[in-house]
């Protein structure tokens, strides 16, 4: 027992010092690119795999990026959820909330959840259309109970007329890594949560659906993962309808130089050391960690939107801009 904790131990030291002064942030990424071997979707080319990018702080091939994401999501999706509890003491579901509000889905949308995994934004937006379709109700019964001469009027006017229901909410999850939908179903099935839900295998770069699909299309700590980002934002546009919403949900920039220096530190020696501890898998969550480095600040990533032809591009920040949430529309 004493020689593993000695093991881990140096570890977390070794890491310390060599990543002291990095800049970085925590937790969640989610799945964008799935290996040739593994994934009936995009066929990699020779020329992509002699072009490179990075995984994490490395510079590798694209199609090498592409496996290494997948095999990290294959490994961590057991305790994925559980690590986010972890890493973030419970926060993430706060800004997932705060998705949510800022959201504010209506009955009878469609929502798109891309790298959607363990199911968390979709359970979410079906749980919040629920409750506005309840108050409806709600306030309808109350009105039913003392109805106007004008409401009793229109009633006889209805009546022999057909009902027309109203269009059912729908989620669908896709994500490209299986392991993390098999995950996502049990915790469906164990909330009792299957009606308007649907399962999708399938890759942010190029998505099983249609053109203007989707009222709502979301994607939550998972757009740094993907290998061509301009290409999944140009595959969001094209799913959603015209006046359809893009938002994503992602790790950012920090501005606060304190507050950075403290996220950075715990970033990279705090989360890989539960990586390990809970999860058994170091490698995975310092890439986690890494991955959140690279990825474009703020504006940055707002351009990126704006170019792939979204309007009214707007961004906010949560927890000093620990994580960000931006926001466009398909017009």
């Amino acid at each position: 027992m004493a020689a593993p904790v000695r093991s881990l131990f140096c570890r977390t030291v070794c890491g310390f010092s060599r990543h002291i002064n990095s800049s970085v942030s925590s937790c969640r990424a989610v799945r964008s690119s799935c290996p040739p071997s593994i994934s009936g979707g995009r066929s990699f080319s020779d020329g992509a795999a002699n072009k490179t990018t990075h995984f994490g702080f490395e510079t590798v091939s694209e199609g090498e990026k592409t496996e290494r994401v997948y095999k990290v999501f294959e490994s961590v999706a057991q305790k994925y959820d559980l690590m986010n509890d972890a890493m973030s003491f419970g926060v993430h579901r706060l800004w997932k909330d705060s998705l949510l509000h800022a959201m504010n889905p209506q009955p009878g949308m469609r929502l798109l959840d891309v790298a959607g995994g363990t199911g968390d934004i979709s359970f979410r937006f079906l749980e919040y259309v629920r409750s506005q379709e309840e108050r409806v109700a709600r306030r309808v019964a109350r009105a039913n109970q003392t109805p106007s001469w004008q409401d009793i009027s229109t009633g006889f006017e209805a009546r022999g007329q057909e009902a027309v229901e109203p269009r059912q909410s729908r989620a669908v999850v896709c994500d490209i890594n299986k392991e993390m939908l098999k995950v996502g179903k049990q915790k469906a099935d164990s909330m009792a949560l299957d009606r308007g839900l649907s399962w999708v295998v399938g890759n942010a770069e190029e998505l099983p659906f249609e053109d203007d699909q989707f009222d709502v299309y979301t994607i939550a700590f998972g757009i740094r993962n993907v290998t061509h980002i301009d290409m999944a934002l140009t595959e969001a546009f094209r799913v959603l309808k015209p006046g359809g919403r893009f938002m994503c949900l992602e790790f950012s920039k920090v501005a606060n130089p304190l507050l950075s220096q403290l996220y950075n530190a715990y970033s990279f020696q705090v989360i890989p050391v539960l990586g390990e501890v809970i999860a058994g898998d170091w490698k995975s969550y310092q890439y986690l960690v890494e991955s959140i480095r690279k990825f474009p600040d703020q504006e940055t990533f707002k351009g990126m939107i704006e170019g792939a032809g979204f309007f009214s591009v707007r961004y906010s920040n949560l927890t000093g801009g620990v994580v960000a949430i931006h926001s466009g529309f398909k017009l």
